[in-house]
């Protein structure tokens, strides 16, 4: 409320009302009391009209006539708060005026605007219920009770004059049923947009950890076979263990630059990036770190031009792969083959294990990451064991996946993400 009546500024009371009528926690809506304000002298102003128009066919307006009109306009101060309440209230309140034989006029907004408010809220019974009973209410006051009511010889109303009083009830009971269906249909567009935007997050939020766990997994992977081989070597063979230092150098400089890359889209979003995003044409690179690491690595087959995003999983999966195959095989060999035909790139990473099942330390997302990638694209992945044995990684990859497939691909990797964590 206080950055609403500006910042630095004395309170703007003549829009916002004094301060001890603003919502407080637990006291429901803030008091409508400028609305409420407008119709009241409205109904006032228009009232004393209708006086003079109708003189000497209805009661003129005394002080009793005020109080009545006043009742009835500070009702709907509270038509947030109760709304049942307010439109039988007013109802109620109208009645008695009719009754006094008072004139016709802008006293009926009151109900208007109390049925509006009961409509919107959802009571949509009570609202009819009460502008039914005003139109009975009418007619009986009209067409039976006139003659001992004031003003003196006054005669029944016509069927036509009460055709016409139905008419505007239905009317407004309509134009509020109308409100409340389009401020429902706002309120699902609203949540519609919500929850679209908190889709895009989560789906930005999931790419994001996919791109760190990927680049830190396999950077930090081969830095810790090094760091092993440099400790075992460092007194035995201290050229060795230099240049697996150097080998950790390296990677952690090229990891550090991949994390700051990721890191800058978070910092600029639309922002082109500084580099280009990896892609198979890569491998090579993939290849010697993965024989710094003691991985000897056959590539066979070479891969077609693909969409960058196509390009990046595909990389991404090599690396998750061949990382694997450092954790926890016991194999130092592995096989990366690479097919594709018009509609679809098959990758392939085989190694012959065994596995040693020793912690590595990994986060157990790896095997996730990569069908979480694949289905983004609307491929696959199948993972497990070979039958004459190691393990074999098995990528599908749409060469140009579809805007349905793409869709199917989102689908699944919220279904992806429900499944428990696994890892090679």
């Amino acid at each position: 409320m206080e950055e609403q009546r500006g910042r630095g500024g004395p309170p703007q009371w003549w829009r916002y009302g004094p301060a001890w009528w603003d919502r407080q926690e637990g006291r429901g809506p803030r008091w409508p009391w400028r609305s409420t304000l407008v119709v009241t002298v409205f109904v006032l102003a228009g009232s004393n009209f209708a006086d003079r128009a109708q003189h000497g066919e209805r009661a003129g307006l005394d002080p009793y006539a005020r109080v009545l009109l006043l009742l009835a306009g500070a009702l709907l101060l509270w038509r947030k708060r109760h709304p049942v309440a307010v439109v039988f209230g007013t109802a109620a309140v109208v009645m008695l005026y009719l009754g006094a034989g008072y004139p016709y006029g802008p006293v009926f907004l009151t109900v208007a605007v109390a049925c509006f408010s009961a409509v919107v809220a959802g009571h949509r019974t009570a609202a009819w219920a009460a502008m039914g009973a005003l139109w009975a209410g009418h007619v009986l006051l009209a067409h039976w009770l006139f003659r001992w009511l004031p003003p003196a010889g006054d005669s029944a109303a016509s069927w036509n004059e009460e055709a016409v009083v139905a008419t505007w009830v239905v009317a407004i009971a309509a134009v509020s049923e109308l409100a409340r269906v389009r401020r429902e249909q706002w309120a699902r567009e609203r949540a519609e947009r919500a929850e679209a935007a908190r889709r895009r997050a989560d789906a930005e939020r999931l790419r994001i950890a996919r791109e760190l766990h990927d680049v830190l997994a396999h950077s930090i992977s081969v830095i810790n076979v090094q760091a092993g081989v440099g400790l075992a070597l460092l007194d035995s063979d201290p050229e060795q263990a230099r240049t697996a230092l150097t080998t950790i150098k390296d990677q952690s400089k090229e990891a550090l630059g991949e994390v700051r890359q990721v890191l800058d889209t978070l910092r600029a979003p639309g922002d082109a990036p500084r580099a280009p995003a990896p892609g198979l044409d890569r491998l090579p690179e993939l290849v010697d770190q993965a024989a710094s690491a003691g991985l000897a690595v056959e590539v066979d087959g070479e891969p077609p031009r693909l969409a960058p995003g196509t390009d990046l999983a595909a990389f991404r999966i090599v690396q998750e792969a061949l990382t694997n195959v450092v954790r926890h095989s016991g194999s130092r060999r592995a096989r990366v083959h690479l097919a594709h035909d018009a509609a679809q790139l098959r990758l392939r990473v085989d190694d012959d294990g065994p596995a040693t099942g020793a912690d590595a330390g990994g986060s157990g997302n790896g095997l996730a990451g990569m069908r979480e990638r694949a289905a983004a694209l609307g491929g696959t992945i199948e993972a497990g064991p070979r039958p004459d044995g190691g393990f074999r990684v098995l990528a599908v990859l749409p060469l140009t996946p579809s805007a349905g497939t793409a869709g199917a691909g989102e689908r699944s990797v919220s279904r992806s993400v429900r499944r428990p964590r696994e890892d090679q």
